[in-house]
């Protein structure tokens, strides 16, 4: 955008802060290069737009914005002589091209003294040859600063994840060992007691009955209902005393097997009738209980083996390895895999509570990336419960909000104090104690979802109420690549 020519006066330019220090030929130097421009009301620059100008403020009112989402946010206004915005980065070179951080509008009549965005570094690099190289140091050192410590910040991420995923498969993986152990000892009673059974001088029909009957009660036992510890111990009583009223030894250890597998008096009965032998009814019983407790010896295994794969399919559904980078995706998968993955760092002092809406659309996203968001927000989550007293509550939540689809964590920790609500997603600020935290969670965060995927990401916070939110937007649009430069302050007016 370009406005009114107007003339170049040396005195006025050499009165703004910036070029107050400079000689009279350096003062008229940069009015040979550069112009004075009236803008009206309205932008002078957009973000995104390649940085041609540098832009000093003579006279007037100007108002910096950014781009979140569908929003224009508005980061600073002033109307002090002498602020500068736009391509204060091009001493950094043509292999650096740069772009407006930033959109830049006037909200009154407003002059700046504009300078070429080459001119302007040919004459850092003439007048200031010494700040020029402090200047690229530090630029470009803390670009490779922020990659390392943000490296850092992933290896811990996934180091922490790594020690939860171990954790969470090591115990339905030794509860399977032992299941399958016991499994063993069961099934080679089974077959002596069979064989006891069969030798003995027993009616053929009474074997026939007894064998059908071992088919139905292992049925039974992967059909049995769940049943409350009260219920429990009271069946667990009627089975004792009627093993004891038939003669059957040891009924209080037999009873607790029987009545995890569903088996009730009534079925006791049947067993009772279709034996029709007294002196058989004890070893029948016996073998029974070796085939419940097999059969729950299995379900456990089942069970187990269950919990590993859904672990396994939780980490590849976590990593995304196996898919494409953009794609459409259920947040309430991501959601879900992200918990179970960090379930051994959330721990049990933490209650987590979904509030799912499950209306909601698939999105087009990047699932992985996504997936690092909700690392960084449920891992700071439960260090704030923690700091607290180690117990809270977790909720996790999905809506919709106009156009944009809502994931919001909520934890019941202390909160974020005003003063520092709005420096919690600037790069390396944290409050966590040294060695804790890299301060770049929450950056990375907000890179991924306002850079990458054009959604906004904003906290609210009271005492005993923090609530981080995401928004995302539910159709495609096509991602900001960042810019491979560090944000620089100098960007935003002075």
């Amino acid at each position: 955008m370009s406005g009114r020519l107007m003339p170049c006066s040396a005195a006025e330019i050499s009165s703004l802060f910036l070029f107050e220090k400079l000689s009279a030929e350096q003062i008229d130097r940069l009015c040979s290069a550069g112009r004075v421009e009236l803008f009206g009301p309205g932008p002078v620059f957009a973000e995104g737009d390649p940085a041609t100008d540098f832009h000093v403020m003579i006279e007037g009112t100007l108002v910096m914005s950014r781009r979140v989402g569908s929003d224009d946010i508005e980061v600073s206004r002033t109307s002090q002589p002498g602020v500068y915005a736009g391509a204060v980065m091009a001493y950094l070179g043509e292999g650096k091209p740069q772009r407006y951080m930033n959109s830049l509008r006037v909200s009154e009549p407003t002059r700046f003294f504009v300078l070429p965005a080459e001119s302007f570094a040919n004459f850092v690099h003439e007048w200031f040859p010494m700040a020029i190289h402090l200047l690229e140091g530090l630029a470009l050192g803390s670009q490779t600063f922020q990659r390392a410590v943000g490296q850092r910040e992933r290896l811990l991420a996934l180091g922490s994840l790594s020690a939860g995923l171990t954790h969470e498969l090591n115990n339905p993986a030794a509860a399977a060992v032992r299941a399958t152990s016991s499994l063993r000892d069961r099934v080679a009673h089974m077959r002596n007691k069979l064989g006891a059974i069969a030798s003995g001088p027993y009616h053929g029909d009474a074997l026939k009955a007894l064998v059908n009957l071992q088919e139905r009660t292992a049925e039974r036992v992967s059909k049995a209902p769940p049943l409350s510890p009260l219920e429990a111990s009271d069946r667990e009583d009627e089975l004792a005393d009627w093993l004891d009223d038939h003669g059957v030894p040891n009924g209080w250890q037999i009873a607790p097997a029987f009545v995890q597998g569903g088996l009730d008096v009534e079925w006791l009965e049947r067993i009772a009738a279709a034996v029709d032998e007294q002196e058989i009814l004890p070893r029948a019983i016996e073998w029974l209980t070796y085939t419940v407790e097999a059969e729950l010896l299995m379900s456990e295994i089942e069970d187990s083996t269950t919990r590993i794969s859904h672990l396994v399919d939780a980490a590849k559904q976590y990593s995304q390895l196996d898919r494409a980078p953009y794609q459409v995706a259920d947040v309430h998968e991501l959601l879900d895999s992200t918990l179970l993955m960090l379930s051994g760092k959330i721990g049990p002092q933490v209650k987590v509570v979904k509030e799912y809406d499950r209306s909601v659309p698939r999105i087009p996203a990047y699932p992985a990336e996504l997936n690092q968001v909700w690392t960084n927000l449920i891992d700071n989550a439960v260090f704030a419960i923690n700091s607290a007293g180690g117990e809270g509550t977790l909720t996790v939540r999905t809506a919709l909000v106009h156009d944009r689809l809502l994931v919001e964590f909520q934890d019941t920790g202390p909160g974020v104090p005003p003063d520092i609500r709005g420096r919690i997603f600037d790069p390396f600020f944290t409050t966590k104690p040294v060695g804790e935290g890299t301060g770049l969670g929450l950056d990375i965060s907000w890179r991924i979802v306002v850079n990458k995927h054009h959604g906004d990401l904003k906290v609210e916070s009271v005492p005993g109420d923090t609530r981080f939110q995401v928004l995302l937007p539910l159709t495609a649009t096509e991602p900001d690549i960042e810019p491979d430069t560090v944000s620089d302050p100098a960007q935003e007016p002075s």
